[in-house]
């Protein structure tokens, strides 16, 4: 699963936190000291993540949104910041003990609007002057102006009985739900409400009370759940139309389908368009029960309606076309995202980014004579800034062993401004000047917000090495040293196994699967870029679909045996392999194959018992494509039964090593029957196990403490077998 079984970076990991219970805390930036340069997880913790961020109509000022956390109070608060565009003058605006969120210049960069307290607010870019713009009875959870700042596009969560009966109105202590339909959980949350968007007439002093929803009446959600955002919805330059995103299908045909739209609002007539679909569409007849890569919905006579996701739409500078990201085929969530193009006079079509095979991570138009869009792409294990120009012609104008992300113009779109990381630097925002090449692109960086932690620190170092695989391919992977590394010296080492199944293995900054940590406690660390990654053509990519117990296990073990082979300070006798999700998935696996290759593991979140997780899991779409089948079909693809077959669970006779297992038990992707069913398995077979288990945490572990008992557990297991 792609965006939702992945390592995330820190700004995936910033979620704004609005809510009235937190109103009475107020965190700062924390001034810690680290003793003997190394990286503690009370050190990560202590850093400040930046998030939202925008920049002034004339390219001036910057504002964003920083999440500082407390382990003592196991709470955060989040705060706005405005800094010049050349990094100078950095002012706090956030003064008060609410978090602030979502920044956003209106009235022509004379204001900025934020979130609090479930409303919207303006203040002066100075933090003066804050007024209260919208009071809704329901709390907003974000928002976007029109560009001549008389309406504003409002997202609020309306209850929602479609999959959930409501419970009778004199039992309102009852605690019991009545499902009647499958998508009754997603992600951490009994789906009770869906996200609607509401167009509000404004002004600069209010938000009038009348919003209107344009999904009125309809039982779907936008944005898209659970990560989607205000990205999925823009207004028209006229601000008379929203583009917006969204999935129109409940139930059953919500948890096996990807197939969303990009849809067309006027706010005048309140007529709505789909773009992606003809008017007398009809979805041909889906098997529930079968992957989708077979059926007639993603047939060559299908395809020309966009089946797959279609996400996050943005007009043009003159307004005359719509832009997109779009994945072809329906049930497939991590098919390659292209850039399209829609011509709103005459309905035509253009895919842009075709000599780009990767995704097309984020975008943004140039409109400029050499380009018509900059995008954030994956290519061997970085993500780094391109452009297309108006032909489709691809250039590269970043090669930064780092990863960019969240892509904005500014300066009447001469500048972009980013955020950028690696494993050794956390997210900061960074200024850039495209150029015609990689050599005239200039980078300037305008925040260091941890600064004061980084710099007490000892850094890794990373390095990037190729081998063959067992099917005569070249695979790259990253080895991270720990800090004062000695080539004399022998290390443990860990073998990583990533999660998606098909994410990258990129220079990504996590505040938990964080590799600066790992080589800090003085490992060395293996991340293979096994097959099924993005970054090295759409082939590689794909292997993985169907053959998770194949190529890419071998690409494991292809990858830590190189390492022992050629990196004589690699120790041998002192391996582990840890993961979560997929990875966690992939060392079930490796546990009854390794040949006693590893003398610990560690899985986190994974998938032990496949025939269990294809209905366990809340989005059927994802076993269906990398299954084929659900196991109870008689006549089961070649590629089903090798599957199932090859269980994890399936092979608990041969596991002979002690094994760490966490989950969080509101998982509903993964759920936590998975990590107790392996615990357990390793305990009856006599093998020493531990199982962390968080009753309050989802596929990710979001809480201080938490996040702390998770790296302390992590370290002692790693220490305990391998030190």
């Amino acid at each position: 699963m792609k965006r939702l079984l992945t390592i995330v970076t820190a700004v995936m990991l910033i979620l704004p936190v609005t809510t009235k219970a937190q109103d009475e805390v107020k965190i700062g930036k924390q001034n810690i000291t680290v003793k003997d340069g190394r990286m503690t997880p009370e050190a990560l913790w202590a850093m400040g993540r930046i998030s939202g961020y925008a920049a002034s109509p004339d390219g001036k000022n910057i504002v964003y949104q920083v999440g500082y956390y407390s382990v003592k109070q196991n709470k955060s608060h989040h705060v706005l910041y405005v800094i010049n565009a050349d990094g100078s003058a950095q002012r706090l605006l956030t003064q008060g003990n609410k978090n602030e969120t979502d920044p956003a210049w209106i009235d022509g960069g004379k204001r900025i609007a934020f979130l609090t307290d479930g409303q919207v607010w303006s203040m002066n870019p100075d933090g003066t002057d804050r007024k209260q713009l919208s009071h809704e009875t329901t709390e907003v959870e974000g928002f976007k102006f029109s560009p001549d700042g008389k309406h504003v596009i409002l997202i609020k969560s309306l209850p929602y009985y479609g999959s959930i009966k409501q419970n009778p109105s004199d039992l309102p202590k009852a605690t019991g739900r009545l499902v009647t339909d499958m998508n009754y959980r997603h992600w951490d949350h009994y789906v009770e409400s869906i996200q609607h968007p509401f167009v509000a007439t404004c002004t600069t002093e209010s938000i009038a009370n009348d919003g209107v929803d344009i999904l009125e009446g309809e039982p779907f959600e936008c944005p898209l759940a659970p990560f989607g955002g205000i990205e999925q919805l823009d207004w028209s330059k006229d601000s008379q139309c929203i583009a917006y995103t969204c999935r129109k299908k409940e139930g059953v045909q919500y948890a096996i389908s990807t197939d969303s739209d990009i849809f067309l609002y006027n706010i005048s007539t309140h007529e709505t368009k789909n773009l992606c679909k003809p008017e007398s569409y009809t979805e041909p007849a889906v098997d529930a029960t079968k992957t989708m890569a077979t059926q007639a919905v993603n047939g060559k006579e299908n395809l020309d309606n966009f089946p797959g996701y279609d996400t996050n739409p943005q007009f043009s500078p003159d307004g005359k076309y719509i832009a997109w990201l779009s994945m072809a085929r329906n049930g497939y969530e991590s098919d390659r995202n292209r850039l399209c193009v829609y011509e709103l006079a005459t309905g035509k079509i253009r895919f842009m980014s075709e000599a780009f095979d990767s995704n097309v991570d984020d975008y943004c138009w140039a409109d400029t004579k050499d380009a018509m869009f900059y995008f954030i792409g994956v290519w061997h294990a970085t993500e780094n800034l391109y452009s297309i120009n108006k032909k489709g012609e691809l250039k590269q104008l970043t090669n930064y062993k780092a990863d960019f992300g969240g892509i904005q113009t500014m300066n009447n779109g001469k500048q972009l401004l980013m955020e950028r990381h690696s494993y050794t630097e956390s997210a900061d925002l960074y200024v850039v000047t495209p150029g015609k090449t990689m050599e005239k692109t200039v980078i300037q960086q305008i925040t260091a917000e941890n600064k004061h932690i980084l710099d007490q620190l000892d850094k890794p170092s990373s390095e990037a090495h190729w081998t063959k695989t067992t099917d005569g391919k070249d695979m790259l992977y990253w080895v991270i040293l720990p800090p004062n590394f000695d080539k004399n010296k022998k290390y443990p080492t860990l073998l990583f196994c990533e999660g998606g199944p098909q994410s990258p293995v990129s220079q990504f900054w996590s505040y938990r699967w964080n590799f600066m940590i790992m080589a800090s406690q003085g490992y060395v660390i293996i991340a293979p870029n096994r097959h099924g990654l993005p970054g090295f053509g759409s082939e590689w990519c794909e292997q993985i679909s169907g053959d998770w117990t194949g190529q890419c296990m071998d690409d494991y073990l292809s990858a830590i045996d190189d390492a022992v082979a050629t990196l004589p300070y690699v120790d041998k006798d002192k391996l582990g392999a840890v993961g979560a999700s997929f990875g966690g998935f992939s060392v079930y696996y490796l546990a009854g194959h390794h040949d006693k290759r590893f003398k610990c593991f560690i899985a986190h979140d994974g998938a032990f018992n496949l025939e269990s997780m294809y209905t366990d899991t809340e989005e059927v779409w994802f076993s269906n494509w990398e299954y084929d089948d659900a196991y109870w079909n008689k006549d089961q693809t070649d590629r089903a039964r090798k599957t199932y077959a090859n269980s994890p669970h399936r092979f608990v006779d041969k596991w002979d090593t002690p094994i760490l297992c966490i989950h969080g038990e509101k998982d509903y992707r993964i759920n936590a029957n998975q990590g107790m069913g392996a615990f357990n398995a390793a305990r009856l077979r006599g093998i020493p196990a531990e199982l962390l288990i968080f009753p309050d945490e989802n596929h990710w572990v979001l809480k201080p403490q938490n996040g702390i008992l998770w790296q302390r557990t992590y370290f002692n297991w790693l220490d305990r077998w391998l030190k």
